[in-house]
């Protein structure tokens, strides 16, 4: 049994603990999936099963864990290492070495097994996360995804009894997360492998999970029970789980192959007028001014190709997604158009600026640019200071009504004296993006703007992307949430070798899609339908 009984734990310089009087008991090759929203204390609740809490972090601890016969307050991490695996939600606080495969071999070797025994092992875990194409490159060189595949590649290959992950598909396309929760399943299933895995984006991993802990706000007590159960009683569910939930199907389905036996009728019952205004309204196109041009765009790293002639325009009030498997170009692509990097060959014009020659000062007066990794972004010792610094840097007054009305509207009220990096991985990435709304850019850059961050945090910030575009802002994401993209984007770009394959409306390029369309239209199978609003709205006109 693995069991965590009353464990209070409070982090140093904190004065409400990040887990109060929490207990929970996972059987022995259990697949437990840990939800709750952020700032809730599953990174934390994870951190306990290998020492990292409280021997890592410091702080008061108070309580007992038992995770398969051992003590890993007693034991800490090094004593634990060989039993858990854990893989972090930033992947690059992990890595330690240059290249994939001597990552992959590292802690092996600091347990000094046989060579042989590593070999072999870094070839069955290359196939198991389809990363053997990477095996000789920098880890440097890697996309946020690929990162993530070799993190999980590398705690694999020390064949834990117990498998702990931090939002491992965080980063990852919708084809390379399932890849990897294939993997994960399969390593359950076949090894007796203990998965306990934290994740926000549900309707990706909730069908593989035995059981699921729902960890509500601070001092309420948790959730423990079968899928089905948890699916139910929680307030914001992914968009299958919510039509269900509207709409009374019995039992509530958790996978399309479900859903469709109640969706099977239901999409020839809505009215041709209302087909038909939800078809148009979607469609419509942006015809203002173009202020990101972007032309024939060549650039590489260390050698290898990254954007290939890549062509791209936004205009003023579009809201774009870029879309495409892990490195297929679209961070790079933002980069370019922030000018942080500069072209090969081609031509970047941003707000009529060439960013091969103005300076990035120029650029970001207009232009606001939120990175996958917020931390980058994050180093003075208050959130607070953040948006005092962002405002001084664009020669700004300063404006604490106004600072502190931006923190609420991205749901940070109250956290505005917190040092940054102690926060979340989704309190960081929204105080990241508060740093640069201050600013009140025109145009918007966004990669990955939704990692980390739980549904209640995910609608909210649609609602504030939608009101920005609203606002005559450019909005261009790059993003693997196909539902934030199906519920916000008006165009959809895939990008696949550092080329842009299609580039069309978005109720075009997501409908019949086996990767990049939305539940409800995987539900339906009917461009009409990309999100449960007009599934509603249909069945009103009837």
């Amino acid at each position: 049994m693995i069991e965590l009984s009353h464990i209070t734990y409070t982090y140093p310089d904190q004065a409400a603990p990040a887990l109060a009087d929490f207990s929970a008991a996972i059987r022995p090759g259990e697949f437990v999936l840990v939800v709750g929203p952020s700032g809730s204390g599953k990174s934390t609740f994870l951190r306990c099963f290998n020492g990292l809490v409280p021997h890592f972090y410091g702080g008061r601890w108070a309580g007992r864990a038992d995770i398969l016969g051992r003590d890993p307050v007693a034991l800490a991490p090094r004593g634990m290492a060989d039993l858990v695996g854990f893989v972090f939600q930033d992947p690059e606080a992990q890595f330690v070495v240059d290249t994939v495969e001597d990552e992959l071999a590292f802690a092996m070797e600091n347990f000094a097994l046989p060579p042989a025994t590593m070999r072999k092992r870094v070839e069955e875990v290359l196939d198991q996360m389809t990363i053997a194409h990477l095996r000789d490159r920098r880890i440097g060189t890697l996309s946020g995804g690929e990162k993530q595949r070799v993190a999980i590649a590398a705690v694999l290959a020390l064949q834990p009894d117990i498998l702990v992950l931090d939002e491992p598909t965080s980063q990852l396309d919708p084809q390379a997360a399932e890849e990897v929760l294939v993997a994960l399943r399969h390593l359950n299933e076949d090894l007796g492998l203990t998965v306990v895995l934290s994740e926000h984006r549900l309707e990706r991993v909730v069908q593989y999970a035995d059981r699921v802990i729902y960890m509500p706000a601070l001092g309420q007590p948790p959730i423990l029970d079968e899928p089905r159960a948890v699916m139910a009683a929680l307030p914001l569910v992914p968009p299958l789980i919510e039509l269900g939930r509207k709409l009374d199907w019995r039992p509530l389905p958790l996978t399309i192959k479900e859903g469709r036996v109640f969706a099977r009728g239901l999409g020839e019952q809505v009215s041709k007028s209302a087909n038909q205004q939800i078809g148009e309204s979607a469609n419509q196109r942006i015809t203002k001014d173009t202020v990101i041009s972007a032309k024939g765009i060549q650039y590489g790293y260390d050698g290898h190709a990254a954007l290939r002639g890549v062509s791209f325009e936004a205009a003023a009030g579009e809201f774009v997604a870029l879309m495409g498997r892990n490195g297929s170009g679209k961070s790079t692509l933002l980069k370019q158009v922030v000018g942080l990097l500069k072209p090969d060959q081609g031509q970047v014009i941003v707000s009529g600026l060439d960013t091969r020659r103005a300076a990035l000062d120029e650029v970001i007066r207009t232009v606001g640019y939120v990175p996958q990794h917020p931390g980058a972004l994050l180093f003075q010792e208050t959130l607070a200071d953040e948006l005092a610094f962002t405002r001084r840097s664009h020669h700004m007054p300063p404006d604490a009504e106004g600072d502190l009305a931006l923190l609420g509207r991205l749901g940070l009220a109250g956290l505005g004296g917190r040092n940054p990096r102690d926060l979340s991985g989704g309190e960081q990435q929204r105080a990241a993006l508060a740093a640069i709304l201050v600013a009140d850019p025109t145009i918007i850059l966004l990669d990955e703007p939704t990692r980390g961050l739980d549904y209640e945090q995910k609608h909210r910030l649609a609602g504030l992307l939608r009101e920005m575009r609203s606002e005559g802002r450019t909005i261009v994401m790059a993003t693997h949430d196909v539902e934030l993209a199906a519920a916000c984007a008006d165009r959809v770009v895939l990008m696949a070798e550092g080329q842009i394959v299609v580039d069309g409306p978005a109720r075009n390029v997501m409908s019949d899609s086996l990767v990049f369309s939305s539940q409800i239209n995987k539900l339906f199978r009917d461009p009409r339908f990309l999100v449960v609003e007009d599934v509603l709205a249909a069945l009103e006109e009837r």
